[in-house]
């Protein structure tokens, strides 16, 4: 039994032991290692660094133009889905687009935006995805806050989606923007019987 318990503490003793000493041998301070991670105002914590850009233009409500690595490239907003500018189906904006992105202008005003890319870094049309702020407040959650937009093209990144979900639910229950409308928002974008 004896032999156990020494097994026991001996292995992760040894391993602390091999961590330091790693660390020490390549100047790491072992204690910044042990120290929790800082709170941002955030109520999320952040796996990812963020990159701040510079916002070249606001496309429409879940996409924006940024300089990213010294060329403009566009981003789109991960987990969410707003009202398309130019559909076919409204011979122009559908409805709450052309505010979904006028409160992406609102909020981009300063024209600095954080990103927090996603884990797949590009979607199939080459365009950047990520998760974004602007002094540390989530766009994202802004625009399904004021039911601006629903969650959407959920796929490998879903280090937000729960927050989302309750979010949207939120919006949802209180008839906010897109919900407001009855049998507008669906499964696969935004429809109405015109």
């Amino acid at each position: 039994m004896k032999k156990k318990k020494t097994k026991k503490t001996l292995l992760p003793t040894l391993l602390a032991v091999f961590v330091i000493g790693i660390g020490a041998y390549y100047g790491i301070d072992v204690n910044e290692l042990l120290e929790p991670a800082e709170q941002s105002g955030s109520t999320h914590e952040i796996s990812q660094e963020r990159i701040l850009a510079d916002v070249v233009k606001v496309i429409d409500g879940d996409t924006i133009k940024i300089n990213y690595e010294g060329k403009e490239e566009n981003i789109r907003f991960l987990l969410i889905d707003t009202p398309e500018m130019r559909h076919k189906q409204f011979d122009g904006p559908q409805p709450y687009a052309v505010e979904a992105k006028e409160k992406v202008e609102e909020l981009l005003k300063d024209g600095k935006v954080e990103i927090e890319l996603g884990i797949q870094e590009r979607d199939k049309y080459g365009r950047l995805l990520g998760y974004l702020y602007v002094d540390g407040v989530s766009l994202q959650e802004v625009l399904l806050e004021e039911g601006l937009a629903r969650v959407a093209y959920v796929y490998n990144d879903k280090r937000h989606l729960d927050d989302y979900l309750k979010i949207e639910k939120e919006a949802k229950k209180k008839k906010k923007g897109i919900w407001s409308i009855e049998d507008y928002v669906t499964d696969k974008g935004y429809q109405m019987e015109q």
